[in-house]
């Protein structure tokens, strides 16, 4: 397994967590300086909150372990391609990288749908990567929705 992977199998289990209870499966980490710092998965029924996604989820929880809202030298792991409400948050947060799993063809905002990270009007870029795990993390959605038609 590969260091790239180890991560995205962490945000992957949290996906698996969230499904099982009864949230969309998806999942995040963060990592800073190669050790994994907050976990995150999507909280939104749960909460009653549309805010509660796991990206949002770990940015919080990072932003408290390092005591600064700036991400900065942190990547953070997703198993699907953020919405445009979590990719504005990672540019607040001048988060270094992100890595996705999946694409999202319905609301990924990291050029699927909209094109918000690394907009050449915004005032921060960030590394983005994608492909990682992304079968699995597909499966794991297409087996939640399977189930709740």
């Amino acid at each position: 397994m590969s260091a790239e992977s180890d991560p995205m199998q962490a945000a992957l289990a949290e996906a698996r967590l969230a499904a099982e209870a009864g949230e969309v499966p998806i999942g995040a980490v963060m990592v800073y300086e190669g050790a994994i710092i907050a976990r995150g998965q999507n909280r939104v029924l749960r909460d009653n909150d549309p805010t509660a996604h796991a990206e949002i989820i770990a940015l919080r929880a990072a932003a408290a372990a390092l005591g600064n809202y700036r991400l900065v030298g942190c990547t953070l792991y997703v198993t699907l391609e953020p919405c445009a409400m979590c990719a504005g948050a990672m540019i607040h947060a001048r988060l270094d990288r992100l890595v996705f799993a999946a694409a999202d063809p319905k609301a990924g905002a990291c050029g699927s749908v909209l094109a918000v990270l690394n907009h050449p009007k915004l005032n921060h870029q960030m590394q983005v990567e994608q492909g990682i795990g992304d079968e699995e993390s597909a499966e794991l959605l297409r087996n939640f929705f399977r189930e709740r038609r």
